[in-house]
């Protein structure tokens, strides 16, 4: 893509109500821009890094077994009347009425509706077990949205449902989910730590949260080190062999780790070695949570089993911040010129930058390296504006792609490039060749 066929709107200066980092790189650089309180405009470079992210989110729950379904935003009041949450859920939730003066809601979450998607096409034991999941924007009126895109109105979230016959196998799926989000969040560039949460309105009596590392974060949180020294990305599971699911689930799962809610000095310091005892802040990107036959008792989600008795589904649910996540990854990874993108969610790989437009030698070096990058599947911006060069670079640092490949009057002389690695600082020139080949090495590995 050509920086002047592309639209990317960047700001000088920080906006005034923009309190935390990943709002302000967000709006300088272009990514999103305020419709109203707590409801955002994405732009294309930050629709760029929402689809990236939700497809390492579908190819992780597809390893674990999940379907993908797309239910919608707006929901019967009957449903949450039958299970008793619509009194009960509170301000939160938009309420409206149709033409025909039926009650109607703005689905913050979807537990009523997959149940009654349940209840209405399963029957038998041998449908189960049944995992779902969606990609969705939801609405929740929070009464003070704050810090851009991480405590909006309007999100997007990944929000999954299982259904199994018995509370062991509902466990078994719960892990199955847990590991795949550690995979998920580690595939981002993220170190998520699991830590044991309050179910809240969701109910049940299992659920853990993940929190990844930020100064900004929510909350304090206290774990052992051997989280941030362990890399998830690169563990495999194996999802039919139920030993080893409950072998790295216990392993993962049982290492130490509190929010400042549930923090208990003597408990933590117990459990930790000294040499391990970490507290930092932490973000919250997702939310798993098991609770048995809530929704399944309460709108009658059965299933029969093999010698005719019928019981209530088991249930749980997974929850994760897809627009959330844009602004935690930014939490975790910048500096004090802009954004770092880790390779796997960048609106694009690589920056090239002609630092003299319309030098016919420099043109032509950029133009063919713009298309050994295109035909090497490297997700490219070519900055071919007409700006001065310290003005390129600073967009560029901004902007956080993972590399820069300048091309100025001194490399073009020597047929080189400038090739700057943005998270290392590091600069090496190369040739046009070598600069595909490490950026395209770089970003796969």
């Amino acid at each position: 893509m050509r920086l002047s066929a592309y639209f990317l709107p960047t700001l000088k200066e920080n906006p005034a109500d923009a309190q935390i980092v990943s709002h302000r790189l967000m709006l300088r650089s272009g990514m999103v821009r305020q419709c109203g309180s707590g409801i955002y405009t994405w732009l294309p470079a930050g629709l760029r890094v929402l689809k990236k992210i939700e497809n390492i989110i579908r190819e992780e729950q597809a390893a674990a077994g999940a379907l993908e379904v797309l239910m919608p935003t707006v929901q019967t009041a009957e449903l949450w009347k039958e299970s008793g949450r619509y009194d009960d859920y509170g301000a939160e939730m938009l309420r409206f009425k149709d033409r025909h003066d039926r009650e109607m809601l703005y689905g913050p979450t979807n537990e009523e509706m997959i149940t009654d998607i349940f209840r209405k096409n399963v029957g038998s034991y041998r449908q189960l077990p049944l995992n779902l999941y969606q990609i969705q924007w939801k609405f929740r009126d929070e009464i003070r949205p704050r810090f851009g895109v991480m405590r909006g109105r309007e999100f997007l979230m990944k929000d999954g449902y299982s259904f199994d016959i018995s509370k062991e196998a509902a466990e078994l799926t719960y892990k199955k989910n847990a590991l795949a989000y550690l995979k998920t969040f580690a595939r981002m560039g993220l170190t998520a730590i699991p830590t044991r949460a309050d179910t809240g309105p969701i109910g049940g009596d299992l659920s853990h949260e993940f929190l990844i590392l930020a100064e900004t974060g929510e909350s304090a949180v206290y774990f052992d080190s051997c989280f941030t020294e362990t890399d998830f990305s690169n563990f495999n599971v194996n999802y039919t062999d139920k030993a080893e699911i409950d072998r790295i689930f216990t392993q993962f799962t049982n290492i130490f780790a509190v929010t400042d809610e549930k923090y208990n000095e003597a408990e933590f310091f117990s459990a930790v070695p000294a040499e391990r005892r970490i507290q930092g802040r932490g973000v919250e990107v997702g939310h798993i949570f098991y609770f048995g036959t809530k929704y399944s008792s309460a709108l009658g989600a059965v299933v029969t089993l093999k010698d005719g008795e019928t019981i209530p589904a088991e249930m749980g649910s997974y929850g994760i911040g897809v627009s959330r996540l844009v602004g935690a990854i930014l939490e975790a990874h910048h500096d004090e010129q802009g954004a770092i993108w880790p390779a796997s969610v960048a609106p694009f790989h690589v920056n090239l930058l002609n630092l003299r437009q319309g030098a016919p030698e420099i043109d032509a070096l950029c133009e063919q390296l713009y298309e050994r990058f295109r035909n090497a599947g490297v997700d490219i911006l070519y900055d071919d504006s007409d700006e001065r060069a310290g003005a390129k670079f600073n967009r560029a640092d901004l902007s956080g792609f993972p590399f820069q490949a300048a091309i100025g009057p001194k490399s073009a002389e020597k047929k080189l490039v400038e090739v700057k690695d943005r998270k290392t600082g590091r600069v090496q020139e190369l040739s046009l060749d070598e600069t595909v080949n490490y950026v395209r090495h770089a970003i796969l590995s």
